[in-house]
């Protein structure tokens, strides 16, 4: 049976099952339900048999259901049969392929990053790699998902991959072997330096509990004296991981987050249930707005029982908890069924989807609904947007002209020249980029035309619009062109003037040809303002002290601000 008639059947199954109970005693929202479906079958019936070219069942159905679901929230999203894998490693961390990241880059699909001991590194294939075909089928003009289709399958299978490789005039064949990849959720644990113990924690994925635990006692065996937890753009994963990774630095039975949902069902309480690793420490945590999630829900609880400080951004405030329902076909509903709660009793959620203005447009919470709440401590914080640090720090956001280069690949494609000529480099710590090298990847950016704009020049161009509409704009001409010649991109004297920034992405790509996802996270290091606070406080112990004595207040969240 073919997809569309398995679709006509099911309408028709629901038709049958609904229309006679439009007779029984409804209440007037499950008369709407079932009075709207029934008109939806039948527009959905009249539209596939008169609609004047022929239409997709499927791509209809779809549609609708994408529509229908855009009126609630991001989170609430329908997961069709194909999207299943992708949907499992999200949650597990787990699928059955070569262990790669792959980017789009022209009309071929590219190897932007092999993980260490998986068969992609195993093969030897490199970052920047172009992929011509596999087994056979070319992949030219293929969209990266259906690249990572190919390359997906069950572990144990082989298949032939034709790539190019810079610097070789003719392509190469490898043959690999399919695994079941296993991605860790701590990419890296260490001793940063002062015998202060750093982990960072990129994913909530199955078993990351278990992975900060280990990591925790291989620290303490090295010497830790203090612990740096990074959350850094970890945007989140398995509620009950968040509760694990407490665990770690929190007792036996304390609450870590509650739900509180429409139904009954999803009222519930997570709290610790093993021994801790280490509940006296010092330990800071380190968050930014891509935090989010079960990142918030622990940072949340170390703040909330004055376990540790708390220092960066204010997090992306996502306090919506997720549940998967299943639907027919083997296809999934993954709808927010509740809100989470932290210790102190305060909700992250920053946005309110439940109430849209006319243009379908959301809010932040508004400042009069945020409220009051304290720590263990009798420390002051506040609900209503995530996160807030203990100690806040500025982001440092990159330039236009840094996010052009690197958007056009140009710093990638320089890092993939440079490790083709070039045999070894010293470790992530130590090596640097000379001045004559930055030279050469400023000649060779500028010979790739590339076009950006900054902010200040779009805002330039909107001013010269509003001028002319207001008929401003001939009076001051001669300002407002003296102005132009000032604001106009320079790409050559904005690269020298972003030279360190730009320098040091550059580095930290070219490191990682040498050195993979290890040595990337090790040598940004050497500039990270965040963690060099962390270490900073760590080594002050009455200043950290200082931050978790009653009476204090973590500065309360005003809306919008700090996104």
């Amino acid at each position: 049976m073919n997809r569309k008639k398995i679709i006509r059947n099911v309408i028709i199954s629901i038709t049958i099952i609904t229309i006679p109970v439009v007779f029984l005693s409804f209440n007037e929202k499950e008369f709407k339900l079932v009075k709207n479906m029934d008109i939806f079958y039948n527009l959905f019936k009249e539209v596939n048999m008169y609609y004047v070219d022929d239409t997709d069942p499927e791509e209809l159905i779809n549609a609708g259901i994408e529509g229908m679901l855009e009126k609630l929230d991001p989170y609430t999203n329908y997961i069709a049969e194909e999207d299943m894998d992708d949907f499992e490693f999200m949650t597990t961390g787990q699928y059955g392929g070569i262990g790669a990241l792959i980017r789009k880059a022209g009309d071929y699909t590219i190897i932007s990053e092999p993980y260490t001991g998986f068969p992609a590194f195993k093969a030897g294939l490199q970052a920047g790699d172009t992929i011509v075909s596999i087994d056979g089928e070319s992949v030219k003009g293929k969209d990266v998902s259906q690249v990572s289709d190919l390359l997906k399958g069950s572990p144990n299978t082989d298949f032939t991959i034709k790539i190019l490789r810079y610097g070789h005039k003719d392509t190469l064949v490898k043959k690999i072997t399919r695994e079941k990849i296993t991605i860790d959720n701590v990419p890296y644990a260490g001793i940063v330096k002062d015998n202060i113990g750093y982990i960072r924690l990129s994913n909530f994925t199955k078993d990351a509990g278990n992975e900060v635990r280990k990591s925790v006692v291989q620290l303490k065996n090295e010497g830790a004296e203090s612990y740096i937890l990074d959350l850094r753009s970890n945007p989140g994963g398995l509620l009950y991981e968040a509760v694990e990774v407490s665990n770690v630095f929190l007792p036996k039975n304390r609450e870590i987050v509650t739900t509180k949902g429409r139904i009954k069902e999803y009222y519930k309480k997570y709290s610790t249930s093993d021994q801790p690793i280490d509940t006296v420490t010092p330990l800071v945590v380190l968050v930014n707005s891509a935090s989010a999630s079960a990142s918030e829900i622990v940072a949340g609880a170390i703040q909330d029982y004055d376990r540790g400080l708390v220092i960066g951004q204010r997090t992306f405030g996502k306090g919506l908890v997720q549940t998967t329902r299943p639907l027919s076909y083997d296809s999934k509903l993954k709808v927010t069924t509740a809100k989470y709660y932290i210790p102190s009793g305060r909700c992250i959620q920053a946005i309110d989807y439940s109430h849209r203005n006319e243009d379908g447009s959301v809010g932040y919470i508004p400042d009069s609904l945020i409220s009051e709440f304290e720590t263990a401590n009798g420390r002051i914080v506040y609900d209503g947007g995530g996160i807030t640090p203990d100690i806040p720090l500025e982001e440092n956001k990159p330039s236009q002209i840094t996010v052009a280069l690197y958007g056009k690949q140009l710093i990638f494609d320089y890092a993939t020249i440079y490790a083709h000529k070039t045999d070894s480099i010293k470790g992530p710590l130590e090596f640097e980029l000379s001045g004559d090298e930055y030279d050469r990847f400023v000649d060779y950016a500028l010979g790739h035309e590339f076009e950006y704009n900054t902010n200040s020049f779009q805002t330039f161009e909107e001013l010269v619009t509003k001028a002319k509409k207001e008929r401003y704009y001939q009076k001051s001409v001669d300002e407002f062109e003296a102005l132009k010649g000032k604001l106009n991109n320079d790409p050559k004297k904005d690269m020298y003037t972003f030279e360190e920034e730009i320098k040091e992405i550059l580095r930290e790509e070219i490191i990682s040809r040498f050195y993979y996802q290890k040595g990337r996270i090790i040598s940004a290091f050497k500039v990270d303002v965040e963690l060099d606070e962390a270490v900073n406080i760590l080594n002050n112990k009455s200043r950290y002290r200082s931050y978790l004595q009653p009476g204090t207040e973590v500065v309360a969240l005003k809306k919008g601000k700090g996104k």
